[in-house]
């Protein structure tokens, strides 16, 4: 699948820590359901996808515990904060993620939550494995000593 460009989107919510408890196999962009106070909340950049996590209803895919704040401007016509976001893919790709969660046990991980060049929000999801703890501190370990790495090189060179 094509990488978006990232001169080309603008991040509005992302999951930093998503890459460090989970092994990530495949990224999958989608498309998100969303009401019209939710869009424009979400163009503030307030929205959270930390503890979120994507999975099936039914024969669709949401996007569940997704934190997009209220639109203030919006008065009583404000959206729910924390309801389920039905994600958009083909047929064939929500039953390709949904066999791989079910029978391979993975996990369907909401990475970042960004406009694309169209204006449009979308996800990108993780299709990945939990990490055991001795596997984060190998992580950790490689990321310390790639940090010490370039400090050594540019203090060297």
């Amino acid at each position: 699948m094509k990488k978006p460009d990232p001169e080309r989107y603008r991040l509005a919510a992302d999951n930093r820590k998503a890459r460090f408890n989970y092994e990530i196999k495949e990224t999958v962009e989608a498309g998100i359901a969303l009401q019209g106070t939710e869009i424009k909340s979400l163009r503030g950049g307030k929205a959270t996808i930390g503890e979120s996590y994507a999975g099936p209803m039914g024969t669709e895919l949401f996007l569940f515990n997704a934190h997009i704040p209220e639109y203030l401007e919006a008065n009583r016509f404000n959206h729910e904060v924390r309801r389920p976001r039905k994600l958009l893919l083909h047929r064939r790709e929500i039953n390709k993620l949904m066999g791989a969660v079910q029978r391979e046990g993975m996990a369907l991980i909401p990475l970042k939550v960004y406009f694309n060049d169209r204006g449009r929000a979308k996800v990108e999801l993780g299709l990945g494995k939990g990490k055991k703890l001795h596997d984060k501190r190998e992580t950790e370990k490689e990321r310390d000593w790639n940090r010490d790495k370039q400090r050594l090189l540019k203090a060297g060179g």
